[in-house]
């Protein structure tokens, strides 16, 4: 059985020259076209595609609220995201939105039967070009949250928690730093305090789980 597909781009030439191509293809069968993002979901509606061809810039309701609309009211529809804006911002919205794919125009015929015929069996694709720049945004949110995990502790608190992470005791600990026992001590409960955490172990795992070795304030290194 041919996958259906919903053209959705507000250029007609477009519409027309992708129903040509998709059109020679016999795993293809384009069941309708739409040329905004309210026609769009009313068009999902009516015809229950397989697969949704999204642009992104439509006229009044854009591609990525019609694709979060589509894909709230339509699991089993899958849309990809064809425009020639390679934004990373778009592209987080788009995957956000429930985006399968997400693929520049300037893509080869070929390229583009392939990846309509791969997000028709359920994978997810992202433009290679595009691929990149998504993973550098994750490893940048990753260090974000794991630099929040230790936004209220000083950066004697971050040296003296990464000892802690090590294994060592308050003495050991006093000794490296140059304080006295009773005032890591003190330290090491205002530490617990801030990550509303009970004991030493749960404080070392925590620490262990957040990398803190990359946020020690630079004079440690």
């Amino acid at each position: 059985m041919p996958l259906r597909i919903l053209l959705v781009d507000d250029h007609e030439v477009v519409r027309l020259g992708l129903k040509a191509l998709l059109s020679r293809q016999e795993n293809f069968k384009v069941v309708a076209e739409a040329a905004t993002g309210e026609e769009a979901v009313e068009k999902t509606r009516e015809f229950r595609p397989d697969v949704v061809v999204m642009d992104i810039r439509l006229p009044g309701k854009s591609g990525i609220e019609a694709t979060q609309e589509i894909v709230a009211e339509h699991p089993d529809t899958k849309v990809i995201i064809l425009t020639s804006y390679a934004d990373d911002d778009l592209l987080f919205e788009a995957i956000n939105a429930g985006a399968s794919g997400y693929v520049l125009k300037q893509i080869g015929s070929n390229d583009l039967v392939e990846a309509l015929e791969r997000i028709g069996r359920g994978e997810s694709l992202l433009d290679p070009r595009l691929t990149q720049k998504l993973f550098q945004r994750v490893r940048e949110a990753s260090r974000h949250v794991e630099g929040q995990a230790f936004a209220e502790l000083t950066p004697q608190e971050l040296r003296i928690l990464a000892r802690v992470a090590e294994g060592k005791t308050n003495r050991e600990i006093a000794s490296e730093v140059f304080l006295s026992e009773k005032t890591v001590r003190n330290y090491v409960s205002s530490i617990l305090s801030k990550l509303n955490l009970s004991s030493r172990t749960e404080a070392a795992a925590y620490a262990v789980r957040h990398h803190i070795h990359n946020h020690l304030p630079a004079s440690t290194e």
